[in-house]
């Protein structure tokens, strides 16, 4: 097609109190007694949450433990087991941040899909439709609620299932939820937010539709990061409407250099997506000048450590094993630097730019 027909996420409440309304929006899509499974952040363990969720019959929550984000072996096992318990599930619901959705979204697929999940790892790879599912976000920034890939670290490389089959069928966005998050790990998702919309505004890739949404996700983040000097429930609000218009800003678009570097960080240390963006961002002033400054401006103002020297004494195989990830990545560094990207980021400046972060 000359045109990409992108597809989004069916059904979106928006609205504090709005997952009290689970079970109603849930009891359409059960299927006889096949139960609801519902993958948790295990960081709400022994919190008041877990009481809250609309359980019936054989319905099961999974603690999910994203301590590292999802790996494809994760994945799999976890639809194994539910293949073993269940034969069939209703759907799958993910509550927490961009790697519990993201987990969610990739166990919908497997439970329908045969093989791994490392197969799937590209674009346009799914075959058929996952099991009913549906992203409850208690983080905000990732944007990981209306993307159409679940970000997975499989035994070669660190890519999504990118599909029209991966978008949920229906999110909740709860500001309520994102309450009580610390306040680091909010800075770190909502700059992934912030980093989604400076790579898409500044990318090659930009068009009207991805401008729209752009150019408000970054008045929201630069309202709640740069203008305000307290968070309030109003806050809690605009960060989730910032997560939702940056994640459709680049569905018709792309990120860029952050994004494209920080996989690599995350595929060999294990850095956490959000905290990665933000590490690499604090050295990218030759791609983003503008927004690497007002970066480091919200980074001063809300009082925020980003860690430094994390890639001192990697071994030159490491190096190796990172920059490969990395430049992988090709739609993100066509989107950065044009269609003659490999001309400009060669092997020697990217392992400049790992060495200084």
């Amino acid at each position: 097609m000359s045109f990409r027909n992108f597809k989004m996420v069916s059904y979106v409440v928006f609205g504090r109190g709005s997952f009290n309304q689970l079970d109603e929006i849930l009891t359409p899509h059960r299927k006889g007694d096949a139960p609801m499974v519902f993958l948790v952040d295990h960081y709400f363990e022994g919190k008041p949450l877990l009481n809250r969720i609309p359980l019936r019959g054989k319905d099961k929550v999974v603690l999910a433990d994203v301590t590292y984000e999802p790996k494809t072996s994760q994945v799999d096992e976890l639809a194994r087991s539910l293949k073993e318990e269940f034969g069939t599930i209703s759907g799958v619901i993910g509550i927490g941040g961009g790697s519990t959705m993201d987990l969610a979204k990739a166990v919908s697929l497997m439970m329908t899909n045969p093989g791994s999940s490392a197969d799937y790892q590209g674009w346009d790879l799914v075959q058929e439709a996952g099991v009913y599912k549906v992203g409850i976000p208690t983080l905000s920034g990732t944007g990981a609620e209306v993307s159409r890939t679940t970000v997975l670290t499989g035994p070669t490389r660190k890519l999504g299932m990118n599909s029209d089959f991966t978008p949920f069928d229906q999110i909740v966005l709860d500001p309520e939820l994102t309450k009580d998050a610390p306040a680091n790990q909010r800075f770190y998702t909502g700059m992934d937010c912030y980093i989604h919309c400076i790579e898409s505004l500044e990318g090659t890739y930009l068009n009207e539709f991805s401008k729209s949404y752009g150019e408000k996700a970054l008045q929201l983040c630069q309202k709640v990061f740069v203008e305000k000097n307290h968070w309030d429930n109003e806050s809690d609000d605009q960060l989730m409407m910032a997560s939702y218009a940056g994640g459709m800003s680049i569905a018709y678009s792309q990120v860029g250099v952050a994004h494209a570097v920080s996989y690599g960080l995350s595929y060999l240390l294990g850095t956490k997506h959000g905290i990665g963006n933000c590490i690499v961002m604090n050295h990218l002033e030759e791609y983003y000048p503008a927004g690497v400054k007002e970066f480091k401006l919200m980074v001063e103002k809300n009082q925020i450590e980003i860690p430094q020297g994390i890639c001192k004494g990697l071994t030159d195989e490491q190096f190796e094993t990172m920059m490969n990830v990395s430049l992988g990545m090709k739609p993100l560094w066509e989107n950065a630097l044009g269609k003659d990207w490999e001309s400009i980021m060669t092997r020697e400046k990217l392992r400049a730019l790992y060495e200084r972060l």
